[in-house]
């Protein structure tokens, strides 16, 4: 395989297949950064050993935890920042890593000194500043130069005032989750008002304050738009992480665009993962899906159905859900991500142009994409380091002959050994 063209496994007949996926990204990295402000050391089993999860170990690390391998096992022990401990001036890699960008900051303001935080060329494009203004707002001192944007330096004392403070969360849930999940280790712990347009992927919001209280964490969230954090110790915590859903959803989708079997073990019986929602997606889409002792399993026949949904609270799945799209029996409208254009890529418009890339029928909405069924062709396929660009181009690669995947290693962001574990999936 070369960093330039990957030729995706085309499957003419229906798929048959048993998949074991790797940990979940947005569980990891909440787990890794809950445990460095815990009261004492915890085990995380199963993590996903990820480019977005070792870049937040690595950051761990930087504000000075620990993130060791147990021997014998596939986990991590992690031990907490220091309460105190000497002045630092220390930097952190955020990659394209919407999670370490936005999580870390208000972490890093509990340490003693200067922490500079810089990442990917992309990176420095991603909206920052509803984390940054917060920052200042609860007391901390951040240098970006005006930019709103990486890199910056926070200015940690030991210490964070805390207490009231009103954003516009409506460009990234990640902007709540990040205050929240330092909010506890605050003077004053964090009452978080959200003024805008609606909160999107509210099931990691809810994932963020579950992880909170699995830790002792007091959260109020009983009034719309507010979560009042109140101040106090978090305990340490031994946990396993669930199976990724949302990287699950490449493999359903191989189901559905074959109109074969494909059965994801682990499947959590209650989960607050976005990527749970495949199994109502798929659902209509025309298959049957069931879960049994773990196992999910999307049986489907045929093309599927073009679908008119709202993925606000599911962006990440867009991408591939829009591959579905492209080879559905019909039209399809994907409302309710217009936040996508900030994410790893402008995620819209980059569907629009691969899809028209392979011959299909795509344009952007105000809030979304439509999409028009169309005979398709072979072509290389672009993914814009971005990881659900490539599954979005490895699922029409299936159903398409003659796709090539250009850059397909951005998917160890938080895939490592996609394009293998695929071809023997699929190829």
């Amino acid at each position: 395989m070369t960093s330039t063209s990957w030729p995706a496994p085309h499957h003419p007949g229906p798929v048959d297949a048993t998949v074991a996926l790797p940990g979940s990204k947005s569980l990891t990295n909440r787990a890794l950064l809950l445990a460095a402000i815990a009261e004492g050391p915890s085990v995380l089993t199963r993590p996903l050993r990820s480019r977005d999860s070792e870049l937040m170990a690595a950051a761990v690390r930087a504000l000075g935890g620990a993130v060791d391998d147990v021997a014998g096992e596939d986990a991590w022990r992690v031990t907490p920042l220091p309460t105190s401990g000497p002045t630092v001036d220390v930097a952190v890699d955020c990659g394209l890593a919407g999670t370490v960008m936005r999580f870390v900051p208000p972490v890093a303001a509990l340490v003693r000194g200067d922490v500079r935080l810089d990442g990917d060329e992309r990176a420095r494009e991603r909206p920052m500043g509803t984390v940054l203004g917060a920052l200042r707002a609860l007391g901390v001192q951040v240098d970006d130069d005006g930019r709103d944007a990486l890199p910056f330096t926070v200015r940690g004392t030991g210490s964070v005032r805390g207490g009231v403070v009103t954003i516009d969360a409506s460009e990234s849930s990640q902007f709540v989750s990040a205050l929240l999940l330092a909010g506890a280790r605050y003077d004053e712990g964090v009452d978080l008002r959200h003024d805008g347009k609606p909160v999107p992927s509210m099931p990691h919001v809810e994932m963020t304050l579950t992880e909170l209280r699995r830790r002792g964490v007091e959260v109020d969230d009983s009034e719309p738009n507010r979560w009042v954090v109140r101040p106090g110790p978090v305990s340490a915590l031994d946990t396993p992480v669930e199976p990724d859903l949302s990287n699950a959803g490449a493999f359903v989708a191989a189901a559905l665009v074959t109109g074969g079997t494909v059965r994801v073990q682990g499947w959590p019986e209650r989960t607050d993962q976005a990527g749970d929602r495949w199994r109502e997606l798929a659902g209509l889409f025309g298959a049957d899906v069931e879960v049994v002792d773990g196992t999910l399993t999307v049986s489907a026949s045929g093309r599927p159905h073009g679908i008119d949904v709202d993925l606000h609270d599911e962006g990440e799945l867009t991408p591939v859900v829009a591959a579905v799209c492209a080879v559905a029996d019909g039209p399809s409208r994907l409302r309710g991500v217009a936040h996508l254009r900030g994410h790893e890529t402008d995620r819209l418009a980059a569907l629009v142009t691969e899809i028209t890339r392979l011959g299909g029928e795509a344009r952007e909405l105000d809030d979304g994409i439509e999409i028009r069924p169309r005979a398709l062709h072979g072509a290389e396929l672009l993914t814009y380091a971005d990881h659900r660009m490539a599954h979005a181009a490895a699922v029409l690669g299936l159903a398409v002959p003659d796709v090539l995947v250009h850059d397909v290693e951005t998917t160890a962001k938080t895939f490592p050994g996609f394009a293998d574990y695929w071809t023997k999936a699929f190829g």
